[in-house]
């Protein structure tokens, strides 16, 4: 029986990003320097199939430093932690990896400028997300409000709207965050923002490649974590857009296949903690059931490369 045409509109850049590699790179180097089992706080980014795949290879993941013993290298997770983390550690006497995208460690940094220039923060962000988790625990309690939402932005009550500043979340809709950042200048135009846009480059070009996209897709499959905030935010993108049939799914056998019925034009994409090979089988399951073409459309080019901790190039081991 003859196969239904399909097309298949790939949008790049699409899945890992720079400080998802470097961060996977620091468990595989660590695993190979030290040994397992190497400690990893939190998923070291958030995508199953690559946890499990390092599980495999010795890295055991945990929620809380009290899961650590004595004696074994531990990892901070790429969406970075709170100050009191390192400080635990240190107090331990464990030895710790920071895998923290630096992308976000230069929002910390941001936070801690403004404070010591006497600004009240504003960050935009998800509550309870482990990067604005991670941002807000850089400063004491209370120094940051957290908006997400467009209301939240017209509601915030400050200080002193002479001194205020803010921050966002490295993997927000690029628009919704503009919204917002909008109504705090609306509200509170004397506002210090940062210098460079905080929403990372990986999260915009991948929206943005969305956005090429959507138009001339009957459906889009985004391939990710339902924790995966950027993940997310490309479902968001690709329904904003008109594409009402946007999915996020984590594996090929996670697709729902009669959703797809009938449709002509499938968008496929992945979000910045999903690998490439995730994205291949999902375009192989749909040859299983179609006959595919696959039309790549490019947006723009990545170089981007961050180094590795000092740590792993260093002949010590750990005590």
């Amino acid at each position: 029986m003859e196969k239904p045409r399909l097309i298949i509109l790939l949008a790049s850049p699409r899945g890992f990003c720079a400080g998802v590699e470097r961060a996977i790179e620091i468990v595989e180097q660590a695993l190979i320097k030290f040994g397992p089992p190497v400690y990893v706080r939190h998923e070291i980014v958030h995508n199953r199939y690559v946890v499990e795949g390092l599980e495999a290879k010795g890295a055991v993941f945990v929620e809380d430093l009290d899961e650590v013993p004595p004696g074994v290298p531990v990892i901070f997770s790429a969406h970075g932690v709170p100050k009191s983390v390192p400080a635990e550690a240190e107090t331990r006497g464990l030895f710790y990896l920071d895998a923290t995208c630096p992308l976000v460690s230069k929002v910390h940094r941001e936070a801690e400028r403004h404070a010591r220039t006497g600004h009240q923060i504003i960050l935009i962000g998800h509550a309870g997300h482990p990067e604005v988790i991670g941002t807000m625990g850089q400063l004491d309690e209370g120094t940051i409000l957290l908006v997400e939402h467009t209301a939240d932005a017209e509601a915030v009550e400050v200080e002193n709207p002479e001194r205020l500043a803010f921050i966002t979340q490295t993997t927000l809709s690029v628009d919704d965050t503009a919204e917002m950042i909008a109504v705090l200048r609306r509200r509170f135009p004397k506002i210090h923002g940062p210098k460079k846009e905080d929403i990372c480059y990986a999260t915009t070009n991948r929206q943005q490649a969305v956005k090429a996209i959507a138009a001339r897709c009957d459906a889009i499959l985004v391939v990710g974590a339902p924790n995966s905030s950027n993940s997310q935010r490309l479902v968001e993108v690709a329904r904003k857009l008109g594409c009402g049939t946007a999915m996020l799914v984590q594996r090929a056998a996670d697709i729902d296949w009669t959703r797809i019925e009938g449709v002509r034009a499938l968008g496929v994409t992945a979000g910045a903690s999903a690998p490439e090979v995730l994205v291949e089988e999902v375009i192989a399951a749909c040859r299983d059931r179609y006959d595919v073409i696959v039309e790549e459309i490019t947006v723009t080019s990545e170089d981007v490369q961050f180094k590795l901790p000092r740590a792993l190039s260093e002949t010590s081991a750990v005590a």
